[in-house]
């Protein structure tokens, strides 16, 4: 045995070895110890009345399942307490808890067992804010508890001294009947057990207990988060990699990255092209700001709230959401008709409806269940529900949309007059000043010379009153069932028209459904004018775009016309506008980001102007 090992001997042949309970790293901490010396004995920390019930479990596992033993109701309880639930405290069957990944390698090994805790009715828990275990990676076994030492507080109930004392007394009998003893224990026991045994102060009198049975039940998995050490997926990440004889040394860490690359995948299925790209750069600000949160609570790996709130501030909302749901996925899941029982925070539900205080005997480290604001998706029948209720006369849209989309039409608008301005650009020889920049071809082409030649980009002439946009061209009608002819509220929208995706297929509040564009005219300054989807002077055009196109060179009162699409236009078009005397400024769709596109293409429709003041709190951006 090498020094540092010293740290953890205890007599004449037992390893004291100190764990997290909880955690997936001192899990792996504890495989690698028991697989590179050789023991013959696995002390546990747990009372032998769950001995056969926890055996039993652990080879079910990966199922996740709980070993429960209740606590007896005495008449002081029943009487003086005001809340009537039973206690009871169970073994979590967890892989990532160091003890249960110590007896399932024991059984594999063909270890004896021992369970050394004393038997109680009532039990209480010991939970300790503890360094985070990731500093195991870094750091031995050994300098890890020889740091946490001078933190760890002396016990003060005479019920910790007494568990104490009577593990010490199971350890002294065992070193005697083994030669080479491991006995796992909880960091913050670590110290004052060690010194129970080393004093000799031994408990030999078994206190009086009820003699309650351990039952075993599975867990239901949408609870699991609140009984598990590390979150349910990471959870059955480690599962999957022993079933796979993969690498697990990091997965406290790549999980992580995982998890959210398992979320973008989901993400991606629900929203479609409505989704908000999660490129590799977006995720790597995603872990940064994880990174700098868990550093700020004094932690190397992040838990939940902090992967939420970082996916929050990063990707939005409708991502958190994604990341939250699939922190809960664990691959193994009982059966839907098998009785389960569900967790709570520090509560616990039977499959029969009885509701118990439920106190864990492996207690991790403290956690605090902090709330977060999401908004999150409506079910089947809610939504069913709302879409029942729509009234089909009463639509309107959301004012903050409104804004953006006049935005960039004005900004759309704009960079179409300067087009214009590029058309009527001439090149003169340069005689006192450089006007809008050298004229670097005509300068080259006349290089002979050693003269300069300047361009001159002239005030645009006219104006703009129409804008039009297709961004889905060509356009399946089957796609767009939805055409319409909204007009202005006020002066500063615009008279709109568009063929947009069926917003009633996408409920996400009552009286609020989504919509996507595939195309849309404005009119600024706003005009009433027919709606065009019903107007028969337009009935020639053969596809979406083009009625859209001819209704806005029919009602545009320049000269000029916007049109911002992905290809420029064909002849056909250009003759049509030709008809109307007018001319077609194409805008590269590809001169703004598809982000920023997409971002403008996904809007509200609100059943009615009253449903506005309270829309903002089921509206989900992607």
């Amino acid at each position: 045995m090498n020094g540092e090992s010293e740290v953890f001997r205890l007599g004449r042949n037992i390893t004291l070895y100190p764990v997290v309970h909880g955690s997936g790293d001192s899990a792996v901490e504890v495989r690698r110890l028991m697989l590179s010396r050789r023991f013959d004995c696995l002390a546990v920390p747990l009372p032998p009345s769950f001995q056969a019930e926890v055996e039993q479990a652990v080879e079910c596992l990966p199922r996740i399942s709980v070993v429960l033993q209740r606590q007896p109701l005495t008449d002081f309880s029943q009487t003086d307490s005001d809340d009537p639930r039973q206690t009871a405290s169970y073994v979590p069957i967890d892989p990532c808890q160091p003890v249960i990944s110590a007896i399932r390698i024991a059984r594999q090994e063909r270890i004896p067992r021992v369970f050394i805790d004393i038997e109680s009715d009532e039990y209480l828990s010991n939970g300790v804010v503890l360094p985070d275990p990731w500093a195991l990676k870094r750091v031995s076994a050994e300098r890890f508890a020889a740091a946490v030492l001078p933190t760890l507080q002396r016990p003060e109930s005479a019920e910790q001294w007494q568990h104490l004392r009577w593990m010490a007394g199971r350890l002294q009998r065992l070193s005697q009947q083994y030669s080479a003893v491991l006995c796992l224990c909880s960091l913050p026991d670590w110290p004052w057990l060690r010194a129970a045994f080393q004093e000799g102060l031994q408990q030999t009198e078994q206190p009086e207990w009820s003699e309650s049975e351990a039952e075993t039940f599975p867990v239901d998995s949408r609870s699991m988060i609140f009984m598990l050490g590390e979150l349910p997926f990471i959870t059955g990440l480690y599962e999957q990699a022993r079933v796979r004889l993969d690498d697990d040394e990091n997965l406290s860490i790549d999980g992580v990255k995982s998890l959210l690359l398992h979320a973008r995948d989901a993400y991606k299925a629900e929203f479609g092209t409505r989704a908000r790209r999660i490129t590799p750069s977006l995720l790597s600000r995603t872990l940064k700001y994880a990174r700098n949160l868990s550093l700020i609570e004094r932690r190397f790996t992040p838990d939940l709230y902090t992967l939420v709130m970082s996916s929050k501030q990063t990707a939005g909302d409708q991502f958190a959401v994604h990341v939250a749901e699939t922190s809960r996925l664990y691959p193994w899941t009982v059966d839907d008709d098998q009785p389960v029982i569900r967790f709570g925070v520090g509560r616990a539900m039977l499959p029969d409806g009885t509701e118990l205080h439920a106190v864990s005997r492996l207690p991790g480290q403290p956690m605090i269940w902090r709330s977060c604001q999401l908004n999150t998706r409506p079910d089947l029948r809610t939504t069913f529900r709302w879409q029942k209720s729509w009234n089909p006369y009463g639509q309107c849209s959301w004012p903050p949309e409104d804004e953006s989309i006049e935005r960039f039409r004005t900004h759309v608008k704009d960079v179409a007059l300067d087009l214009i301005g590029n058309d009527l650009a001439r090149t003169e020889k340069f005689s006192a000043s450089m006007k809008d920049g050298l004229d670097i071809r005509e300068t080259l082409r006349n290089w002979h010379t050693g003269d300069l030649y300047v361009r001159v980009f002239p005030p645009a002439s006219g104006r703009i009153d129409c804008v039009i946009m297709l961004f889905d061209s060509p356009a399946d009608p089957r796609q767009y069932p939805w055409r319409i002819t909204w007009h202005a509220e006020h002066q500063d929208e615009s008279t709109l028209s568009l063929f947009a995706t069926n917003f009633l297929s996408e409920m996400v509040g009552p009286g609020i459904a989504v919509s996507r564009y595939g195309g849309a005219m404005f009119l600024f300054p706003p005009r009433p004018v027919p709606d065009i989807w019903h107007d028969p002077r337009f009935d020639f055009a053969d596809t979406l775009e083009e009625r859209l196109l001819a209704a806005g060179l029919h009602y545009s009162r320049e000269k000029h016309v916007a049109l911002l699409s992905h290809a420029p236009p064909g002849p056909g078009w250009r003759r049509l506008a030709s008809r109307f005397r007018k001319k077609i400024v194409h805008v590269p769709l590809a001169k703004f980001g598809a982000e920023t596109i997409e971002k403008l293409r996904i809007f509200h429709v609100l059943n009615g102007q009253e449903v506005r003041s309270y829309a903002a709190h089921f509206i989900r951006r992607p």
